[in-house]
């Protein structure tokens, strides 16, 4: 069992470090001519690395930068840049005045100036100026329940945006008549830019509809502001952006297979799309895992063993109670029950960004006696 859990962490870290925020930073701008002055604005968990890595290939090129991260998630200064940290995943008063900032710089550009705009998971919290009428207090309250509802993120963006001056494409409307040059990392199904950190400079291609229908889905209550604003659309065409998505779960689940393979693993990815909730793709890990380990072939299909089985997507929780959520964490714990006494099976789950949600783990790991081990100290587990 110590031979799983090495080979799992070498997976994990191989796939990982293949798509550091950095490097698809530095790919992205490698062929890239700019022909103006050169202005930078970095937001989500990944911004602090892809604009010191922009920073670095450019060079004092950038004219000046403002960097929004999640508290813990910058590594000092940057000659130029103004490095903000604030809340995650629901925005505080720094997500304000980081915002503000940006959309400042954003305001003073002209005709032959261009915005590197760097993108990241959790972005939409961590870039937020609320509409006129709209209060932090009022964001939060939105973000809350959207969070806790069992919501998708594609739901959820089409909700945030709409309460926003600077997502669903509107960012990207201050900075005209700049050109705008975004690089974003993804953490969506589909590498949507729309849907990307809720797309400050990307067209919005959801609708009010869609909006009023979350809303109805999940029983959420909002104050009359909010539903009115949920009503207007957003900027449906821009013609100023450029746009390149790189880091995406697909290019994750290779890596990780590749890893596996180099150990010895024959891999099998079998979705980069999965999109339900974290304690039932749990469940479907135990019960693949369980269904290989019995040697049953399934249609047909032979899992040569040892083997290593991979699944990728976007997971929500239904959060209940007091708890935090973590969406891995609830996965593997799910994952666990099924396991229980299987020896030589072990399933991991890992946020790709070094942060399951809310909490200050990456993720989680289980074998066939993690029950067992949470008994001995009278841990319950319920999902």
């Amino acid at each position: 069992m110590d031979k799983l859990y090495r080979d799992a962490r070498s997976i994990i870290n191989r796939a990982v470090k293949e798509n550091m925020p950095g490097e698809a930073v530095s790919n992205a701008l490698k062929n890239r001519k700019f022909t103006g002055n050169i202005y930078l604005v970095a937001i989500g968990k990944a911004a602090w690395t892809m604009a010191f890595s922009a920073r670095e290939e450019l060079g004092g090129g950038i004219k000046h930068g403002i960097v929004i991260t999640k508290y813990g998630h910058s590594f000092g200064g940057i000659p130029g840049f103004e490095i903000f940290e604030a809340g995650h995943p629901v925005p505080d008063e720094n997500t304000i005045t980081g915002t503000q900032k940006a959309v400042e710089l954003a305001r003073g550009l002209g005709a032959g100036d261009e915005l590197l705009f760097l993108v990241s998971g959790g972005g939409s919290a961590l870039f937020e100026l609320p509409l006129p009428g709209l209060t932090l207090a009022d964001i939060t309250a939105v973000n809350r329940q959207l969070l806790a509802s069992g919501a998708g993120i594609t739901e959820i963006n089409t909700v945030r945006k709409r309460l926003s001056s600077v997502k669903g494409g509107r960012f990207a409307q201050i900075c005209s008549p700049a050109r705008v040059f975004t690089v974003a990392l993804s953490d969506v199904l589909g590498d949507r830019p729309d849907i990307i950190a809720s797309g400050p400079a990307a067209p919005d291609m959801s609708t009010a509809k869609e909006a009023l229908e979350t809303v109805r889905k999940y029983g959420l209550v909002f104050n009359d502001t909010v539903k009115k604003y949920l009503s207007q659309e957003t900027p449906k065409s821009l013609n100023n952006v450029e746009t390149v998505v790189t880091g995406s779960v697909r290019t994750l689940c290779e890596s990780a297979a590749n890893a596996a393979a180099a150990l010895g693993y024959t891999p099998h990815i079998l979705c980069t799309e999965m999109d339900c909730e974290a304690r039932e793709a749990g469940r479907l890990a135990a019960a693949i895992a369980k269904q290989i380990n019995s040697g049953i072939n399934t249609n047909g299909y032979t899992f040569k063993r040892p083997c290593a089985v991979i699944l990728g997507g976007e997971t929500v929780v239904n959060l209940k109670g007091t708890g935090k959520g973590g969406r891995n964490q609830e996965l593997t714990l799910a994952a666990a029950e099924g396991l229980a006494g299987i020896k030589s099976l072990l399933v991991f789950s890992v946020g790709s960004d070094g942060t399951d949600g809310p909490t200050d783990a990456a993720g989680g790991i289980v074998d066939g006696e993690t029950m067992r081990r949470l008994g001995e100290k009278n841990l319950k587990m319920e999902v």
